[in-house]
């Protein structure tokens, strides 16, 4: 089974920058990626972005194109996902998930979820 551990979420103020990870370990992980989706307070939850592991493609939210970054260790199977210029419209609760599939546009969730990691921004 795969297991998801994310880190990095914090508290800033609006025009800060905050990179979270979500690391997987388990046996057997032969997952094509990892996509990250977020939960604000009364709000459902939203794809942010998605890489995948071999080709390293990316794929963005249009809310956070531009100011979000993926990369990606394949070493350590983790990913990275570098947060610029961050507003109080990005609070939320960010979680990475994988197992899923993309089909070069959508990036479908899979079975396995992080436990998310809080980002708050204060202006």
């Amino acid at each position: 089974q795969v297991r998801l551990v994310e880190s990095g979420g914090g508290s800033v103020q609006a025009g800060e920058s905050l990179r979270i990870s979500c690391g997987a370990s388990g046996r057997h992980f032969r997952t094509i990626g990892m996509g990250w989706f977020r939960q604000a307070p009364g709000k459902e939850r939203e794809f942010v972005a998605y890489i995948g592991w071999i080709g390293g493609y990316s794929d963005y939210a249009d809310a956070v194109k531009g100011r979000f970054t993926l990369s990606r260790d394949n070493a350590e199977n983790t990913v990275y996902l570098q947060m610029n210029d961050l507003q109080p419209e990005d609070t939320a609760i960010y979680y990475c998930n994988t197992g899923g599939a993309y089909n070069g546009r959508q990036y479908t969730p899979g079975q396995y979820w992080g436990q998310g990691t809080q980002v708050t921004v204060s202006s």
